[in-house]
């Protein structure tokens, strides 16, 4: 007869029940034992485990000989082998160490616990930090302070991954957003929940003009995203650019260029995923994620070191999936929920309009904002080209008479720059075209509207009335023809 350890043997058949009863209760006492795997692969960002069945997304904690574990997240997986990416340096890792499933990868590494192999797939998902306790503060992709600050109060720990919204079940965007930046309220008015994308090469301003619309957008709360920037510039954006009184409405995610592909690409959606709950709390959210080419270049990073073979300019299919399941996140909620007004700034290559990722993100944003190069170096700020510009809810969130005005400064900003190069050189006579005429004639006007300082914000109403008055005058009251002199 069995009997549990250190308890006596029982007699006779009136003893089974005390029997059941003692093997029953050691079963419920006993430790579960953790599932874990063995290190057989290192090569590049990508390592390779075996004797571990996860699911994509799962974080591993890897035991180094000495030292704090290395935490790892599943990336991909062929056979009986899993493909893990690390989350931070992997120094002193060897041949044969050992992997296990954690709970949490914002726990500490000392206090990783494993995790029971029965889970359900929806109970490993990632949990990060969420709530109030997050305005006014600065941390990384996995929620933990970056600002010195302290450990974050009133939060509560959420999923990031999270499906968006059934088209059907969004609210239409049909309401105005003031931006605070006269440009865009006057001829590309933003609608709140309309996603926009900022296209911009290198050293354009497209950092200034994203803390200009922090400060002064009419939102409740703002999430900053900074993906993939230099460290120098994360504290540059918060004291210089985003300010107190930015940053005391606002949480700030980095994840910089230093960080793995992995943490990278998780800084955006954590972002995304913060801008969710406030949305759901029925606040007004402004997103502002810096930047959506450093995202899709963190995926093409995971993607070809797992061995997906690349497509477009060295980016394999999964980055153009990837992209529209983080984008399509953002907007209006259902009805009665708040709202996640996203811009999402986008590199151009070499001021390459038709990079494969610029080309993408065209298709699936409501919007583009592109900043000129040329504009910048002649000290015109915000270096907004209008011409190159669309908001494409526009038409729902303005009236007749604005879209009416906004086209004809379009038109002779247009009718300017074609011509410049014959009036730079005195090619161009006077009176030979009215319409140039005038357009000679307001540029100054034009250029002063379109110009505004860092420190200065503009109302959406002060915007629509400054572009009535400087183009109200160029058209007749009866047929709107152009009237020379302005």
């Amino acid at each position: 007869m069995i009997a549990a350890p250190g308890a006596p043997a029982p007699a006779g058949d009136e003893a089974w029940p005390r029997l059941l009863e003692q093997l029953q209760t050691f079963v419920r006492e006993a430790s579960t034992l953790a599932p874990s795997g063995r290190l057989t692969r290192v090569a590049g960002l990508v390592m390779e485990a075996s004797g571990l069945r996860l699911p994509v997304g799962s974080v591993c904690a890897i035991l180094p000989e000495s030292g704090a574990p290395v935490d790892a997240e599943v990336v991909g997986f062929a056979e009986d082998r899993i493909f893990l990416m690390p989350l931070a340096d992997t120094h002193g890792l060897r041949p044969g160490a050992t992997v296990l499933p954690v709970e949490d990868p914002a726990i500490p590494p000392t206090l990783h616990r494993p995790r029971h192999p029965r889970r359900r797939a929806e109970d490993r998902a990632r949990w990060l930090p969420n709530g109030d306790g997050l305005l006014g503060r600065v941390v990384d992709a996995l929620g933990r302070p970056l600002d010195g600050l302290g450990s974050l109060a009133q939060v509560e720990r959420e999923p990031v991954q999270r499906r968006a919204i059934n088209a059907m079940d969004r609210a239409p965007v049909r309401l105005p957003l003031g931006t605070g930046v006269r440009a865009i309220d006057a001829l590309l008015t933003v609608g709140r929940g309309q996603r926009l994308g900022l296209f911009a090469g290198s050293g354009v301003g497209k950092s200034v003009l994203l803390g200009m619309m922090a400060r002064y957008t009419a939102a409740d709360v703002t999430v900053v995203g900074l993906i993939g920037e230099r460290g120098r510039e994360v504290k540059e954006f918060i004291e210089d650019i985003l300010g107190p009184e930015g940053l005391a409405r606002a949480v700030v995610v980095a994840a910089p260029a230093d960080s793995s592909p992995v943490l990278r690409m998780q800084g955006a959606v954590y972002a995304t995923a913060i801008a969710e709950h406030f949305r759901d709390q029925g606040r007004h959210v402004l997103l502002l994620m810096d930047s959506l080419t450093r995202y899709a270049m963190a995926a093409r990073e995971v993607a070809l070191a797992i061995g997906e073979p690349p497509a477009t300019k060295g980016y394999p299919p999964s980055v153009f999936a990837r992209l529209p399941q983080l984008v399509e996140r953002a907007g209006n909620g259902r009805s009665g929920q708040g709202s996640i007004t996203g811009f999402y700034t986008v590199l151009t290559e070499g001021d390459d309009p038709q990079d494969p990722i610029a080309d993408a993100a065209r298709a699936i944003l409501d919007g583009h904002l592109v900043l000129d190069r040329a504009l910048a170096e002649s000290g015109h700020y915000p270096s907004i080209d209008v011409e190159q510009s669309i908001s494409r809810v526009m038409p729902q969130v303005t009236d007749a008479r604005q879209q009416r005005l906004a086209r004809r400064l379009k038109a002779l900003w247009s009718r300017y720059r074609r011509s410049r190069d014959l009036i730079a050189v005195g090619a161009y006579v006077a009176g030979s075209d009215a319409e140039t005429d005038l357009a000679i004639a307001m540029m100054p006007r034009i250029a002063s509207l379109l110009q505004q300082d860092l420190r200065e914000g503009v109302s959406l109403e002060d915007g629509r009335d400054a572009l009535s008055a400087l183009i109200e005058p160029t058209f007749t009251a009866e047929a709107g023809a152009p009237r020379p002199g302005g």
